[in-house]
């Protein structure tokens, strides 16, 4: 596997040189402190954004994101886990928001799952904030168990969203992955995650960056 000082001067030269790069580097990322101070219901909204914008414009989402601010109640944890039959066929004719019902569906599931793991890890922004660094892949598979329609890509985009260090398997990226040695194939099996986790593990430990900072990178360093 390659050293990832090759895969940052591969990155410089496409970019420009170390300002331009360093420019592209800014991730949102939050820190631990930061992220157990957000609030229950903000998890959820972007977690919800992250569900309805897979396999959508996602320009269109952002659009009309008012509206599902309205039509879920602001996305308050109790009220959208006691949401009844009534409320959902109301909210599938909702023009308020995109009516996918499988969709909507998972507002509900994902609130009681934010309940449930509250109970088991304290609270569910303790859960996310405490998360290892060196386990991204751990934090994908638990939300995938507990969650609805949450999948590797909506999790690790709603995990970017919300400010949590990790990584993004975007096509770019996934191709700096292959060309560096680190996997064979686009990653879809728990030992295609695995050998990507290492890769991360390996060059933060060489450079110090963190594990969106690799991601940015790669997926510069591709043509």
């Amino acid at each position: 596997m390659q050293a990832f000082s090759e895969i940052v001067q591969r990155a410089l030269e496409r970019k420009g040189g170390e300002e331009q790069l360093s420019a592209l580097l800014a991730t949102g990322i939050k820190t631990a402190a930061e992220l157990s101070e957000i609030s229950d219901d903000r998890y959820l909204a972007e977690m919800t954004k992250a569900i309805f914008k897979a396999g959508f414009y996602w320009k269109v989402i952002d659009h009309k994101w008012a509206g599902f601010e309205e039509a879920f109640w602001h996305f308050n944890i109790a009220r959208c886990n006691m949401t009844s039959p009534d409320d959902l066929e109301n909210l599938y004719q909702d023009t308020r928001i995109i009516r996918n019902g499988k969709k909507i569906d998972t507002v509900v599931r994902n609130a009681a799952m934010i309940i449930e793991l509250s109970e088991q890890y304290g609270s569910f922004a303790k859960l996310i904030a405490e998360w290892p660094d060196d386990d991204f892949i751990g934090l994908l598979a638990l939300l995938h168990k507990n969650g609805s329609r949450l999948g590797p890509k909506t999790c690790q985009y709603f995990l970017r969203f919300i400010g949590k260090d990790g990584f993004v398997l975007a096509r770019d990226g996934v191709a700096a992955l292959i060309h560096a040695g680190a996997i064979t194939r686009n990653p879809s099996s728990k030992r295609d995650f695995k050998q990507v986790q290492q890769a991360y593990n390996i060059w933060r430990d060489e450079t110090g960056f963190s594990n969106a900072q690799i991601s940015r990178i790669l997926s510069l360093s591709i043509d």
